[in-house]
């Protein structure tokens, strides 16, 4: 039997990284759009003499040591005493390090497809794959925000339960994402810039409280791409482009090499017409509202 998950895709448009001694404690405010692409986590389970693990991304295997996140999931999840083959497949409908939050979509993914098999709620399964990502620095705010679906603003940092996450309701768009490259996350935050995000992050969340539109989020977006000094200027000169044939402007999302935007339908030819010209790989999703997904999984014949 196997059991599939499916965790949507979240990027950020804007944040605040608050870490403190207690993983649950620690999270990010700030605001992000969840895809309707993502990540699909499948389990399966062998009897064996003895008891084993294997991980797989796009259904390549992995070591242990490459993949610590979903070991530390794991181990949480599968009882002491359990003797067999456990195995993991995790697929990602977009590029890893690019700011999708493919590290959290394969821990929630796990832990939800595990939590299927050997007992656990939805947001006990969702504390321990927050603390794989804390712990591990996959990331501060991806699991609450996948969680809660939609275009979420991350109003109190932690984990689940101890986060609060609001929508903002609007069906109006589409979202363009666009992966370029990884961006390396340790090269890039110096104990300056952090104190710049956070400045500027606190500054956007306000705004975006006090008049919580698309239109707020995308502006702000920009403003704290720029303002921070993230927005590097390859990146700058393809939003620029971008913003000439749609009304919102585009950004960066925090934090990959990759550039979102919201589109409307009317705007969808224009801006493929442009990125045809600038040779862009790109997707056009629609926003992904609701939890993740978690299911038996029967494969069709």
């Amino acid at each position: 039997m196997l059991i599939r998950a499916f965790v949507p895709a979240h990027i950020t448009a804007f944040f605040v990284p608050i870490i403190r001694d207690n993983p649950q404690d620690s999270g990010s405010l700030g605001a992000g759009i969840n895809l309707e692409k993502g990540t699909n986590v499948f389990l399966n389970i062998e009897e064996g003499l003895e008891r084993h693990i294997h991980v797989a991304f796009n259904g390549e295997p992995v070591k242990k040591e490459e993949a610590p996140i979903t070991m530390h999931v794991a181990n949480k999840i599968v009882p002491e005493d359990f003797v067999g083959e456990i195995e993991i497949w995790q697929y990602f409908d977009f590029p890893t390090g690019y700011g999708f939050g493919n590290s959290a979509g394969g821990a929630l993914g796990s832990a939800l497809v595990l939590g299927y098999k050997f007992g656990g709620t939805v947001l006990s399964l969702a504390k321990i794959a927050h603390e794989a990502e804390v712990v591990h620095k996959g990331g501060l705010g991806d699991v609450v925000a996948q969680l809660t679906g939609g275009i979420e603003i991350r109003i109190k940092e932690g984990g689940p339960g101890k986060a609060i996450v609001d929508n903002i309701i609007n069906h109006e768009y589409k979202v363009l994402a666009i992966p370029i490259g990884e961006l390396r996350t340790k090269e890039v935050l110096d104990d300056d810039v952090i104190r710049t995000i956070e400045k500027e992050g606190r500054i956007s969340l306000q705004r975006l409280l006090q008049n919580p539109t698309p239109e707020v989020l995308m502006n702000e977006a920009r403003r704290f791409a720029e303002a921070t000094g993230l927005l590097s200027n390859d990146l700058l000169e393809i939003a620029r482009e971008i913003d000439k044939v749609i009304f919102l402007p585009s950004s960066m999302i925090m934090l990959g090499k990759s550039i979102f935007a919201l589109l409307r339908d009317e705007e969808e030819k224009k801006v493929k017409e442009v990125l045809k010209d600038l040779d862009l790989h790109y997707e056009i999703c629609r926003v992904y509202w609701g939890k993740p997904l978690v299911e038996r999984w029967i494969p069709n014949e």
